[in-house]
């Protein structure tokens, strides 16, 4: 086993954890929509400044305009891509109400895509990979929430709420192996048009999924700050 793999599978090991800690929370407590807001705008906030700390500034030093506009553009169209699958072939999918099952198959997607970005992180500096985790942490916690609640409101029990959460948190660790294996060894412009992918991907999950349904409730002051908060805590980080 390589020591950038050995590295992400110490780290992956917080997300997971997070995801079905979510996960059982919700099952047993679920959150107000007030407090489920706060949470989607500082993850935001987080993703956000992974992406303005640490991957575009690396992006940057390489000079590469070619690799990035591909890099860029495949990040774009496979997001793009999976939105339409999903409005295609799973109705529903994407709005508040839509059935348990819509809303796994989404959320596997993106903890699949988000265990990738993690493996492409360390695959690039192992300083990116530990920040990409740490936001991406935040972001898997409130899926697990959201998952775990969605089920629980369509009457399934606490115990298959917290292992269809658990079920999906492996999709992190998969995708996260997947990544490193196939990206060790990348550079030049290889890893440039890698960093560019996850880029698209970052900001995709910021504006499209985070602060859209961070926005179907009433905004508040609170709620908004703490955008700012995360973006704040993950650049002093940084």
């Amino acid at each position: 086993m390589s020591s950038s793999l050995q590295l992400v599978l110490t780290y992956i090991s917080f997300p997971v954890v997070a995801t079905i800690l979510g996960g059982i929370v919700a099952a047993i407590r679920p959150p107000g929509p007030q407090l489920k807001s706060a949470i989607q705008h500082f993850a935001a906030g987080v993703v956000f400044a992974a992406v303005a700390t640490e991957l575009l500034p690396r992006i940057r030093t390489e000079h590469n305009t070619l690799a990035v506009v591909i890099g860029f553009g495949l990040g774009v169209a496979l997001m793009l891509g999976v939105k339409w699958l999903l409005q295609r072939f799973v109705p529903g999918a994407e709005e508040p109400d839509a059935p348990p099952t819509g809303m796994i198959i989404t959320v596997g997607i993106d903890m699949l895509i988000d265990g990738v970005l993690i493996g492409i992180g360390f695959t690039a500096d192992a300083e990116v990979g530990v920040l990409l985790t740490l936001a991406l942490t935040l972001e898997l916690l409130f899926l697990g929430l959201s998952v775990s609640a969605a089920l629980h409101q369509a009457g399934k029990s606490r115990a298959r709420s917290i292992a269809t959460t658990a079920g999906l948190a492996s999709l992190v660790l998969i995708g996260a192996v997947v990544g490193t294996s196939a990206l060790a060894g990348l550079s030049g412009a290889a890893l440039v048009g890698m960093l560019a992918f996850g880029v698209a991907a970052l900001l995709y999950l910021v504006t499209e999924e985070l602060l859209v349904e961070a926005h179907e409730e009433p905004e508040t002051l609170l709620s908004t700050a703490m955008f700012f908060v995360g973006f704040l805590v993950l650049l002093v980080l940084a």
